[in-house]
């Protein structure tokens, strides 16, 4: 019972603040449609704390008053304006994907009233409903891209805090070295980031179009050995089979379905994955790379250069965190120490390969 309590408090808690932040983000949404979403999705959400506020007060438990942080409306609002609302819709889509888990959870581990059951199987529902569309607005906004953006970053910044503190251990007394050697490793990977994502795109978008290719042809000449290779695909996904050829016999006649059923398609855009990626990457650099142009000395330069890396590290993952629901202290931990710990590591080979060669004496 008391956990039964602790979480319906905590579904509160977190439909309260979802119903205050689409209502912020309504507000200061310029695209109307965005605009209307958000605010009906408020008007959702009030009404699911309501289910959950009469769910406690049922139990003689009465609900806490709930305190907006302002850390998450100004990390929104703050992503919105920097990276647009693909960003915020990409976010707020693993909120959503959370919520419906633990609802559905709830609802086959405790016993409810009929009534309430038939409320919160409405309500996941709903959540299902949200996430459908965020996953629309996704295909809108070129989502896509935000993946891109925040793993360029991430690599960015862990690959040159690792390079400049290697670095470091050699030159210690010409950190202008470091700097610049850590600026061409940047530019470098950033080119080399920005190629391979154009590369990948362009090369799964070259594949879709061979197999679409292939499968109109097989469908003009041989339409049933299309309906055989439909099959196919629908057993591997695993659909059973008398469901599967059901499923090929109705699409048999219609060859866009299948072949549509068959290809993936993909909107996105080698040459804007491609500069997503590479700016991400050097946005990344800049952080541990900076304090080599200021500082006297490299052993005095790294500590800040870990204290900014670590900081832009932190700064995503409790981001990410706000949004999603994910624990901040555990995915902050998780990035910044793993990011850390690979500076950490160069800087003993840096210390070894100076040892070995004595290179900062040349």
């Amino acid at each position: 019972m008391e956990e039964m309590l602790k979480l319906a408090s905590q579904f509160y808690e977190d439909e309260y603040k979802d119903s205050v932040l689409y209502a912020s983000l309504s507000r200061g949404e310029k695209d109307p449609k965005l605009k209307e979403e958000f605010l009906r999705l408020s008007h959702m959400e009030s009404n699911h704390a309501k289910f959950w506020h009469d769910f406690l007060a049922k139990r003689g438990k009465k609900p806490e008053k709930i305190k907006i942080g302002r850390l998450s409306f100004f990390s929104v609002k703050l992503l919105r304006k920097l990276l647009g609302p693909g960003t915020v819709v990409s976010l707020l889509e693993m909120g959503e994907n959370s919520a419906i888990q633990k609802y559905f959870s709830f609802l086959t581990k405790y016993k409810l009233s009929e009534e309430e059951r038939e409320i919160l199987s409405k309500i996941i529902l709903d959540e299902l409903e949200h996430e459908r569309f965020f996953y629309e607005s996704k295909k809108r906004f070129h989502v896509e891209n935000i993946r891109d953006f925040v793993l360029g970053m991430n690599d960015g910044l862990v690959e040159l805090l690792g390079a400049v503190t290697g670095l470091s251990a050699v030159y210690i007394h010409n950190p202008k070295i470091v700097g610049i050697s850590g600026l061409i490793v940047g530019v470098a990977g950033a080119l080399s980031m920005g190629i391979g994502a154009f590369i990948s795109v362009r090369s799964q978008r070259q594949v879709n179009e061979s197999v679409k290719q292939r499968m109109e042809v097989l469908f003009k000449v041989s339409p049933e050995r299309a309906k055989e290779e439909l099959i196919e695909r629908l057993l591997e996904s695993g659909m059973p089979e008398e469901v599967a050829k059901e499923v090929a016999e109705k699409l048999s006649s219609n060859e866009n379905a299948m072949i549509n059923l068959l290809v993936q398609e993909s909107n996105e855009n080698e040459l804007r994955s491609a500069l997503y990626t590479g700016l991400a990457y050097l946005t990344g650099v800049a952080f541990p790379v900076l304090p080599y142009f200021v500082a006297s000395s490299s052993l005095l330069a790294l500590p800040f250069s870990v204290l900014l890396a670590g900081t832009a590290l932190a700064i995503v993952a409790g981001t990410v965190s706000i949004l999603s629901g994910i624990s901040i202290r555990k995915k902050v931990f998780e990035m910044v120490s793993t990011g850390l710990g690979a500076a950490f590591l160069s800087y003993l080979f840096g210390r070894l390969m100076e040892a070995i060669f004595h290179i900062s004496a040349l």
